[in-house]
């Protein structure tokens, strides 16, 4: 898998991804909502830790500042 994740987008995923956390926390968020926005957040960390996003290599976006 080749890196296709900037510094900027995954500042924002993991944010978005504790916000979400911390909603549910503080029981703001529930029932399935709060069960697929957790999903949602879950993913958004996975895809921060290893700088890849499926999705990204569908449309054939790059976002990673790597020079070739």
């Amino acid at each position: 898998m080749k890196k296709n994740m900037g510094s900027l987008d995954k500042g924002i995923r993991i944010v978005v991804a504790l916000v979400i956390a911390l909603l549910y926390y503080f029981n703001i968020i529930s029932g399935t909502l709060a069960y697929v926005l957790m999903a949602i957040a879950i993913i958004f960390l996975i895809t921060s830790l290893i700088n890849f996003c499926p999705l990204y290599r569908i449309f054939k976006i790059n976002t990673c500042n790597i020079k070739k």
